[in-house]
């Protein structure tokens, strides 16, 4: 990958994009992982207003603390950056009180999970609202388009999204050539949703290495019959989650009414 051009281009589509839509500029939730501060970054580069917000709901404090020192490096590096944190825990609380009478605990704590990341994404438009701003996507392209590891009106709710066609390896590459620091681009990717240290690839099953290429296969028109061993595990990873998160990848469906009975 050309990461100079690569970047260049995403930048200027970004600022072309705010440019046409009449907007002042981004807001971007920071969690402390490579994609938002790629994406942050990128935003920051625009040269207009970009707005870094921090949500902490029961965060690890290694989370709390990349994304502070990513958000004071951008402040120092760009005077179009400005921050805001913004504390969801005791409304995630007040949240799981309301909602106390469902008994699937399997259920539940995948519910609260996305519940994070929804009261999450409520907080990013209020904000992009009162400030004429985009809220900008921060998924990669195995995270959107091949796996589905998003929550749906979550961190799946946004306005744009300047990373979705670049692999997380590309990622990782863009991220380097831009100056994240260092301590994100060598951190275990995690979602942070379940207040605890599980990883993406604990909740996943394989690594984005192993689900890059399994998504290399199936576009290649790869099936299980092709692989064997952690190959054919990988694959069969893949295919699955591919499959059953197709209704977040597709538009939403609409039941559309024969012109007969109107």
């Amino acid at each position: 990958m050309n990461t100079e051009k690569v970047s260049e281009y995403i930048i200027s589509w970004l600022k072309d994009y705010a440019t046409n839509a009449g907007v002042k500029g981004f807001v971007v939730g920071v969690s402390g992982g490579i994609d938002s501060a790629l994406t942050s970054t990128l935003c920051a580069k625009t040269g207009l207003p970009t707005l870094c917000v921090e949500m902490p709901i029961h965060q690890a404090a290694s989370q709390v603390s990349r994304a502070e020192e990513h958000i004071v490096q951008l402040k120092n590096r760009f005077d179009n950056v400005s921050e805001v944190r913004v504390d969801l825990t005791s409304t995630f609380e007040d949240f799981k009180s309301a909602v106390s009478t469902i008994e699937d605990t399997d259920k539940v704590d995948l519910s609260l999970a996305n519940t994070r990341a929804r009261l999450r994404m409520t907080t990013l438009y209020y904000l992009a609202g009162i400030n004429s701003s985009l809220v900008a996507g921060t998924g990669n392209k195995v995270e959107d388009f091949g796996v589905g590891f998003y929550t749906k009106y979550g961190d799946g709710g946004v306005d744009l999204s300047s990373i979705a066609d670049l692999m997380k390896s590309e990622v990782y590459e863009l991220a380097a050539y831009l100056g994240v620091p260092n301590s994100i681009q060598i951190a275990q990717p995690t979602d942070g949703l379940f207040g605890d240290s599980r990883t993406d690839e604990d909740q996943i099953g394989a690594s984005y290495d192993e689900l890059e290429w399994a998504m290399k296969m199936q576009d290649e028109g790869k099936t299980e019959s092709d692989f064997s061993d952690r190959k054919l595990e990988v694959f069969k990873i893949y295919s699955r989650l591919n499959n059953i998160n197709q209704h977040k990848m597709q538009p939403i469906p609409v039941c559309e009414i024969p012109k007969d009975l109107k």
